[in-house]
C-alpha cells in the first residue's frame, strides 16, 4: 500500500492557488461551513470542536461575520484561478451549527449563494442536535434556502447515550424530526453502533425507533476509537471495554437487514436512503473526489488535486482574516500513489463501486479471487465494476489493501 501523504507545505497568505492547477470547469463544487462549537465534548468524538471553556479569545456571536470574510476571500481566490463555478451541494456541520442562531446560520448560507451561486436543485444540508432543533429554527432555516436536516440521534436507549456522551432526551428526536418535517425539509437521522454496555437488544431499539421516525434517510457508524479522546483513555485505564468487532459486525448485518425490509438502500457502506433521490449527494461529493471549499477552522479543502487546510482554533482562524491573510495552515499535493490508493478506497465504498479498467493491470486479476472469498459482487464484475457485497462491506479495508498492495 502507498506511504503516508507528504508533508504540506506552507500555504500562501494571500490564498491564491497554483497557476499550474488543472482546473476542470465540469467538477462539481460543494462548500462544507464548520461551526465549531459543542455544549459538551462527547467522549468518542475527535473533530475539531470546543466548547464554550475552550474558545480562549474567539466569541460564538462573531463567527458568523468572521466565516464570512473567508466565503469572501474564497471567491477572489477561485475567480482568479478561473475555477469559480455554482455550488451543486452545501454542508453546515460540527459541531453543532445549531448552536448559533438560525438567523446566524442562514447569513452564513447567503453569503455563500451570494458568492458562488447555486446549481439548480441543489442540495442543502444542516446538521443537528436534537436538543436544539424547535420549530422556529426548521422555518428559519427553510426558509433561508436549507432543503435537508441530518439530526444527531445516536441512539434511542438511554444507558448508550449516557456511555457516548450524548446529553439529548431520546424523546427529542422525536420533535426534532416532526418540526423539521413540518417546515418541508428532508430528514436523515444518525445513529452510532457499538458503545460501550450496548446489547445487540439495545441496537435493535434503536433501529427500531429511527425507522418509526420515517425520515428519508438514515446512517449508521461503527464506534471507533479515536487516540486522544476520553473514550480512549477509559478504555486504556480498563474503566469501560472496548468495542467488539464480532458484535459490530453482527449489529451492521442486522441494520442492513432491517432497513432493507423497511424500504431502504444502502448505497454507502454506513448510508442508508429510500431512494437514489434521498442520499447525501454532498457525502458522494468526497467519496467521488469533487472539488469542495472547506470553511472554518480546521476545516480541508480539495481543488483540482490540491488539498489544503485551515489553522485549528477558531481565535487563531478569527485572527487571520482580520489580518486579510488566509486562515490556510498548509497545503499538499499528494503524488500519484497516494492518489490512486485514495480513489479506490473511496469508491469502493459507494454502491456503483470502482471499474476494474481504472485498477492497475497486475491488480484486475485479483478481482477473481475477491469474488471467490464472497466479497466482489460476480455479477457486477462481469459488468466490468467491482462492488462489494454484504461481506464485503464487513471487510472493505481488506478488498482495499488486495486491490492496491
Amino acid at each position: 500500500m502507498a506511504g503516508p501523504l507528504p508533508l504540506g507545505d506552507p500555504a500562501p497568505a494571500d490564498g491564491h492557488l497554483p497557476s499550474d492547477l488543472p482546473i476542470d470547469s465540469s467538477v462539481p463544487f460543494s462548500a462544507y461551513l464548520h461551526v465549531p462549537f459543542c455544549r459538551v465534548r462527547c467522549g468518542y468524538c475527535d473533530f475539531n470542536t470546543y466548547t464554550s471553556g475552550e474558545l480562549r479569545g474567539a466569541k460564538q456571536e462573531d463567527y458568523a461575520s468572521t466565516l464570512i470574510t473567508e466565503i469572501a476571500l474564497a471567491r477572489r481566490v477561485l475567480a482568479d484561478a478561473g475555477a469559480l463555478r455554482p455550488m451543486d451541494t452545501v454542508f453546515l456541520g460540527g459541531g453543532t451549527p445549531t448552536l448559533l442562531p438560525a438567523g446566524d446560520l442562514a447569513r452564513m448560507l447567503g453569503a455563500a449563494t451570494d458568492a458562488f451561486g447555486l446549481v439548480d436543485g441543489a442540495e442543502i444540508t444542516v446538521e443537528a442536535n436534537p436538543d436544539t432543533v424547535t420549530p422556529e429554527v426548521a422555518r428559519t432555516l427553510a426558509d433561508a434556502g436549507v432543503t435537508r436536516l441530518s439530526i444527531g440521534m445516536q441512539s434511542a436507549v438511554p444507558h448508550v447515550l449516557a456511555a457516548l456522551d450524548r446529553t439529548h432526551r431520546p424523546e427529542n428526536v422525536t420533535t426534532a424530526v416532526a418540526a423539521a418535517k413540518d417546515a418541508g425539509l428532508a430528514v436523515s437521522v444518525d445513529l452510532i453502533y457499538g458503545a460501550p454496555g450496548e446489547s445487540i437488544g439495545d441496537w435493535e431499539a434503536s433501529l427500531d425507533a429511527a425507522l418509526a421516525l420515517e425520515s428519508d434517510h438514515i446512517s449508521a457508524y461503527a464506534l471507533i476509537i479515536e487516540d486522544g479522546t476520553k473514550l480512549a483513555r477509559q478504555i486504556r485505564r480498563g474503566e469501560v471495554p472496548a468495542p467488539d468487532d464480532d458484535l459490530q459486525a453482527d449489529m451492521y448485518e442486522l441494520a442492513d437487514a432491517r432497513l432493507a425490509a423497511a424500504g431502504f438502500d444502502w448505497y454507502e457502506i454506513s448510508n442508508w436512503s429510500r431512494s437514489p433521490e434521498q442520499r447525501s449527494r454532498h457525502n458522494l461529493a468526497y467519496w467521488r473526489g469533487s472539488d469542495w471549499w472547506g470553511f472554518g477552522p480546521g476545516a480541508h479543502s480539495h481543488v483540482a488535486g490540491l488539498r489544503w487546510w485551515n489553522v485549528k482554533h477558531p481565535a487563531a482562524y478569527a485572527q487571520r482574516l482580520a489580518a486579510a491573510e488566509s486562515p490556510a495552515a498548509g497545503t499538499e499535493r499528494p503524488d500519484e500513489q497516494s492518489t490512486t490508493l485514495e480513489r479506490i478506497l473511496l469508491l469502493s465504498r459507494i454502491r456503483e463501486g470502482i471499474a476494474v479498467s481504472d485498477l492497475a493491470a497486475d491488480k484486475r486479476t485479483r478481482v477473481a479471487g475477491l469474488i471467490a472469498d464472497g466479497l466482489v459482487d460476480p455479477a457486477a464484475a462481469v459488468r466490468g465494476r467491482v462492488q462489494l457485497t454484504l461481506r464485503g462491506r464487513l471487510l472493505a479495508d481488506a478488498v482495499v489493501r488486495e486491490l492496491t498492495d
